[in-house]
């Protein structure tokens, strides 16, 4: 999770593989990767404000 998590932004968005440097393969594989830990609830959707 903590590696998922550096793909993910402030705001729980997936980055684009344009800024992580993935190749569209890996990329296509973290998506799924960062879906599947959300739906089992590893990881949050959005992600809270720090107000």
């Amino acid at each position: 999770v903590k590696l998922l998590r550096r793909f993910v932004n402030d705001q729980g968005k997936i980055m684009p593989r344009r800024i992580t440097g993935t190749s569209a393969k890996m990329h296509r594989k973290l998506v799924r990767a960062i879906k599947r830990a959300r739906s089992i609830a590893l990881m949050p959707y959005v992600e809270r404000g720090t107000e």
